[in-house]
């Protein structure tokens, strides 16, 4: 049977500030997909929250992209900005980005990760979702799941996974992808995948069949819009066990807090927290970035669970590292490292005080050239 799970997100307006979903808003939404459940335009649903960001997990049998299945979604998040704004919820409609729905909801505003499968007997997924940073997010965990011998040990003693995987990467800036192949090319992948801004891991394939993995939601709001309206807040399925990373080797890859860009007003780099769903709400800095996980089998379209991943004291150090992670990059207030590179920071108001002073800089003559980021081809790199 070939079943779809499709994870569409928006951030429709939260309470106190960017802090986390009202229940309301959560109830009108989930009035939405009952209705389009009666209707057997899907066959089950889930809806939670991480943060200021609602997430709706769809099961059906329609296919990627389906008219219906996004339409549906945008009627909940419409309904849900209803009552948002009834309540004086803050940024009520943010991710929006458009009146009308116009067939799929690609390039409107909302996250959208849909993964087309062939069921297995068990086909068990995770499903994670983050707050308060962007799409590449996912690419280190990514890496680590899938190309990482030390994190996945099944890379080396499982044979269907011997083969290793195919990583379809995206440009976001040109809107083209690469296809490249694990082992072989990891110094190319690692090359690009570092620039997390840039290049993001949209799908992993299985070498061996070709069978799909993961795919990770890959709008960027500030590149729609044309200017900073929030942050992307993505999200990821990836299929487990059988020829795939067990639950154990996915999770491990979000045992070190690493460092993501977002957090305060989508302009700092800060360590992405893994929490239970009962944390997952933006605190200290609006943040630290939140990431919540949860558990699903799939079976006849259907969904089973979900077990709340993160709710566990084993990932209690790695909160406590991220809590010590937090402090330190604090410390820095608006200077890099802390605060995003110039290229991240062209769609917030920083190009607003650049304008204005504009007129009050002076050319100095010892100064004849902007240097160059890169090195001339001629040039070492040593």
């Amino acid at each position: 049977m070939r079943s779809t799970v499709s994870v569409i997100k928006a951030d429709i307006g939260s309470l106190a500030g960017h802090h986390v979903v009202h229940p309301d808003t959560m109830a009108a939404a989930n009035r939405v997909l009952a209705d389009a459940k009666r209707q057997g335009i899907i066959l089950d649903y889930y809806i939670t929250n991480v943060g200021d960001d609602l997430e709706l997990i769809m099961s059906h049998t329609r296919g990627e992209l389906d008219t219906k299945v996004h339409e549906t979604a945008w009627s909940a998040f419409k309904e849900a900005t209803k009552v948002s704004k009834e309540l004086g919820l803050y940024a009520a409609g943010q991710d929006l980005l458009s009146d009308t729905f116009s067939g799929n909801l690609k390039g409107m505003g909302p996250g959208i990760a849909e993964l087309e499968v062939e069921e297995r007997p068990s086909e068990p997924i995770a499903i994670f979702m983050a707050d308060k940073t962007e799409p590449g997010a996912f690419n280190f965990p990514l890496y680590k799941m899938f190309c990482d011998p030390f994190n996945t040990p099944g890379l080396v003693i499982d044979p269907t996974m011997n083969e290793g995987f195919k990583l379809e990467v995206l440009d976001v800036y040109e809107g083209q992808s690469v296809l490249l192949n694990s082992p072989e090319e990891i110094y190319y992948l690692l090359g690009l995948i570092g620039t997390m801004a840039r290049y993001v891991i949209r799908r992993v394939y299985r070498k061996a069949d070709n069978m799909i993995g993961s795919v990770t939601s890959i709008e960027r709001l500030n590149l729609i819009a044309g200017k900073y309206v929030g942050k992307d807040d993505p999200v990821l399925i990836v299929r487990l066990q059988h020829g795939f990373p067990a639950l154990g080797e996915a999770l491990e890859a979000f045992s070190f807090p690493y460092l993501v860009p977002g957090w305060m007003r989508g302009s700092h780099y800060g360590p992405l927290m893994p929490v239970s769903q009962r944390d997952a709400k933006a605190t200290r800095f609006d943040g630290p970035p939140r990431l919540i996980g949860l558990g699903f089998n799939l079976k006849n379209g259907k969904l089973t669970g979900p077990s709340d991943l993160f709710d566990d004291p084993a990932f209690d150090e790695t909160r406590r590292v991220a809590a010590i992670m937090t402090d330190y990059m604090r410390r820095h207030g608006p200077f890099m490292p802390h605060r995003l590179e110039p290229t991240e920071m062209e769609y917030t108001t920083l190009p607003t005080i650049i304008e204005k002073l504009k007129d009050r800089f002076k050319k100095e003559d010892s100064v004849k050239a902007k240097p160059s980021v890169y090195a001339s081809k001629d040039q070492g790199m040593d």
